[in-house]
């Protein structure tokens, strides 16, 4: 079953449009450089990085909320970079998302079951509106919540609680692949853990497959069977998940970890340079070498290619 592809990313590029001028030219946020990568059926790829790497936009494009500029995207074999309007509708029932604030997420003029018996409407999947109503609370249920919380506004739910409607209303279509965008990080440590388990849950109950992104290592380490590590809109290695874990390749990788805190014995901790280069006016070469501690000078000049290194394990790095 995961051996089967249901998207695939290839060579996706995403400029935003700045307003003014440089040298007669536009300036161009480069969100996403040349982003290959796929998703099989039935697997969790978590997707992580510092904010501001192109995460959540890589996100977006993959499902087709944002039109890539240049590359494709192919679910199941369909290009959707080229769907029409009433085209890419239907394949929305297939793939949705979550948001990672569940709170502006959530339109507050309507209740929770209203919010989760829309998208059913929108896609005139029931026959009556108390098919519409039967098949929402089922799915609200699902996630854990209360029969009563159904009548409820957002504002009368908890930061939890509120996601869990976010959930649901994601689910109630039942998806083949869910986008999570940062679900757990407005959450409080506990109420993290619950929405995790949560999701594990899900996946294996409702056969669903899930793009994580998050910029938190242990998050991800604890949901994905492959993840990939992103940085300033490219992707720097992608790999089964413990094999990432207990065999980092990547310097940039390995600073990620590093910084993750952990209790018993004390580890070194790589510290990085400076801070993100601005996509606006990203480095030459490899994205990362203004703060790589083994960058050579052709780390300046070209840009490593993500190379297979047996295993599933891949990296773009000079070094290896």
């Amino acid at each position: 079953m995961m051996d089967e592809k249901l998207l695939n990313v290839k060579n996706v590029k995403k400029y935003f449009p700045v307003r003014g001028s440089r040298r007669g030219g536009q300036l161009l946020v480069k969100a996403l450089d040349d982003v290959s990568l796929d998703i099989r059926e039935g697997e969790t790829l978590g997707l992580v990085g510092e904010s501001g790497c192109g995460k959540t936009t890589m996100g977006r494009c993959a499902i087709g909320l944002l039109p890539v500029t240049e590359g494709f995207v192919s679910y199941r074999g369909t290009d959707i970079t080229a769907l029409e309007n009433k085209r890419y509708r239907a394949l929305t029932r297939e793939v949705q998302m979550i948001f990672q604030d569940p709170y502006s997420s959530l339109n507050p003029r309507m209740t929770a079951g209203e919010a989760v018996q829309e998208p059913l409407r929108i896609h005139k999947v029931c026959g009556a509106r108390t098919e519409c109503t039967q098949r929402a609370m089922e799915m609200f249920e699902r996630v854990g919540l209360r029969r009563d919380q159904f009548f409820c506004f957002p504002h009368e739910l908890s930061g939890g609680q509120r996601q869990r409607v976010g959930i649901a209303r994601a689910l109630v279509l039942r998806p083949r692949l869910l986008v999570c965008d940062e679900p757990v990080s407005a959450l409080d440590v506990s109420i993290q853990s619950q929405i995790l388990n949560l999701l594990r849950e899900l996946r294996e109950t409702l056969d669903v497959t899930y793009f994580f992104i998050s910029h938190n290592m242990s998050v991800v380490r604890y949901i994905s069977d492959r993840v990939g590590v992103m940085y300033l809109g490219r992707l720097m290695e992608i790999s089964p998940g413990e094999e990432l874990y207990a065999r980092p390749l990547h310097p940039y990788t390995r600073a990620l970890l590093s910084a993750v805190p952990e209790t018993g014995e004390k580890k070194q901790q790589t510290l990085l340079r400076g801070d993100i280069p601005s996509p606006l006016n990203p480095p030459p070469g490899c994205a990362f070498h203004p703060r790589c501690p083994y960058a050579e000078k052709k780390c300046a000049q070209l840009p490593p290619r993500l190379t297979d290194l047996g295993g599933g394990h891949h990296a773009a790095c000079f070094r290896l």
